[in-house]
């Protein structure tokens, strides 16, 4: 009897063990997916810091607007997709009517505000999709900088074209949908004589636009791995 109430106390002794070590796991999981509505409070100079930007129908207070062609744009979703426990993720909600030129002017800040915190210019990164795309732009035309990094969802559409005075700095990786309308960034680097890299893909889903709507696989992995793949950006 002893040797049975022994044995049964160490079965419960290993399964209280493993539930322990199994919240301390996801709870460390839970706080390195952060994800940041506002700029943080506290800035840890050793970390990554990645923005998002969201592309025009997000804008007002709805997080999952629905196109009538494309369908819903699952912001909340994308967020969750985004999010790494080698980055922290900062992905505002825009008002309804934001000026581009001025959300890019505070985009700007932030970095200006992060680099002056310590953090290293190679580990900041802004992605923006569509009108969050060209945000990110404008941000990288402010900023000038050789060593930030920024990703381009199909946000090379009229705003850049006709704003030739615009131009890209830093290490950039375009991605467009190939039954898009909106597709090449590459006219942008060919304007910009100072960019660092450049370095360009298409996907092929036959959903336009809508393509980068929800967090798909074909856009979220490559995403995440160039900005892992930057020389010099910190790793967990």
């Amino acid at each position: 009897m002893l040797f049975t109430r022994e044995l049964k106390s160490t079965k419960m002794n290993i399964k209280m063990l493993i539930v322990t070590v199994l919240i301390l796991f996801f709870s460390a999981q839970l706080c390195a997916n952060t994800i940041h509505t506002e700029f943080p409070d506290k800035i840890n100079p050793n970390e990554n810091y990645v923005f998002y930007s969201h592309g025009f129908i997000v804008e007002g207070t709805n997080p999952i607007p629905e196109n009538p062609k494309w369908g819903v744009y699952d912001f909340p979703a994308i967020k969750l997709a985004l999010a790494d426990g080698n980055h922290n993720l900062i992905a505002y909600h825009r008002e309804k009517g934001t000026d581009p030129q001025k959300f890019a002017k505070l985009l700007a800040k932030d970095a200006i505000n992060l680099i002056e915190k310590g953090v290293k210019p190679n580990n900041i990164t802004f992605v923006g999709f569509s009108r969050g795309g060209a945000i990110t732009v404008l941000t990288s035309n402010y900023l000038a900088l050789d060593d930030v990094n920024f990703v381009i969802l199909a946000g090379c559409g009229r705003l850049i074209k006709n704003s030739s005075s615009v131009k890209i700095y830093g290490n950039v990786y375009s991605m467009f949908e190939t039954s898009d309308s909106v597709g090449s960034c590459q006219f942008l680097a060919d304007r910009s004589g100072d960019v660092q890299s450049f370095t360009e893909s298409s996907i092929s889903t036959g959903k336009d636009h809508g393509a980068f709507y929800k967090p798909l696989s074909e856009w979220i992995v490559p995403v995440k791995a160039w900005i892992k793949s930057r020389p010099g950006t910190s790793q967990k």
